[in-house]
């Protein structure tokens, strides 16, 4: 594979991500839309599914705020485009800006300067980690600026009980209301330092939906936050209802004795995540 074919292939990937929401997250939707007893509330899901339906019929993004992306790769050692990668990538989130396509999302925090082309320092942000073999896994999240500024870092005492944590959790989302375009899908880092709690948070975010931590505790945890989210009346779009969260996930990072940092991050209704392995060989699997 050459340079050109590996942007292609990640351009592709930042175009599906933006024009076709997950399968999963579709259905979540529905199940919401049907269990909804308000009007306003299932008016707004269905909405919300008509302008999903929308997106993929015009391959045209799902939101206008195309949001930030960040870009989760486990990469293999020996993986023979290594050297390629990074400028692969920056071709391809240029090329999609404009070719999608995407709202320049990228502004100088001093000058208010918009670099024009989704590219500046940090952006988009690459998380890497190095794995054995020849392979290469790249998982593109897409955030929204109004999802992103609901998220939220506590440093706990370390005696606080997981009562404590669950508490802040639950009034984080009461408190953030319509502001993330609920419903929402909410990542929770628990443990590590300040900045890897909501690391992980943001990480958790890319666990399909439905799926349980495999820690009983953490996953107690998580459906409880649920109920109680979904308890708030807050509803779609905060405009009131039964659904406020579509699914709550949390990650826990082993911590020092003496911190217990907990971040919440939170992700709108247009949950837009995928991923494309690519092989040492050549091949290609879209596993989402």
């Amino acid at each position: 594979m050459k340079l050109k074919e590996l942007e292609e292939l990640i351009f592709e990937l930042i175009k599906k991500v933006e024009t076709n929401l997950p399968e999963e997250v579709v259905s979540e939707i529905k199940k919401a839309k049907n269990r909804e007893k308000t009007e306003t509330g299932k008016k707004i899901l269905e909405s919300i599914l008509q302008n999903i339906e929308i997106a993929r019929e015009t391959k045209k993004p799902i939101c206008q705020d195309t949001g930030t992306l960040t870009f989760f790769i486990q990469m293999g050692s020996e993986f023979p485009l290594r050297d390629k990668l990074k400028k692969a990538l920056l071709n391809a989130v240029e090329k999609a800006t404009k070719e999608v396509p995407l709202r320049s999302n990228t502004v100088d925090p001093i000058t208010n300067k918009n670099t024009g082309n989704n590219i500046g320092n940090y952006i988009p942000y690459i998380d890497l980690e190095i794995t054995n073999g020849r392979d290469c896994e790249i998982t593109l999240l897409a955030k929204g600026g109004g999802s992103e500024n609901m998220s939220k870092l506590k440093m706990f005492n370390p005696t606080d009980s997981l009562d404590d944590i669950k508490k802040f959790v639950v009034n984080h989302i009461v408190e953030a209301a319509g502001k993330p375009c609920p419903p929402t899908i909410v990542g929770v880092g628990i443990g590590g330092t300040s900045d890897l709690a909501l690391k992980i948070a943001k990480k958790a975010l890319l666990r399909p939906l439905g799926e349980r931590h495999s820690d009983k505790t953490v996953s107690k945890l998580e459906k409880e936050i649920i109920e109680l989210a979904n308890k708030s009346g807050i509803g779609p779009m905060g405009l009131g209802g039964k659904t406020t969260v579509l699914d709550v996930h949390i990650e826990i990072g082993h911590r020092h004795p003496a911190s217990l940092p907990v971040g919440v991050v939170m992700q709108c209704w247009a949950h837009r995540y995928g991923k494309v392995k690519i092989y040492g060989d050549g091949r290609v699997e879209w596993p989402r």
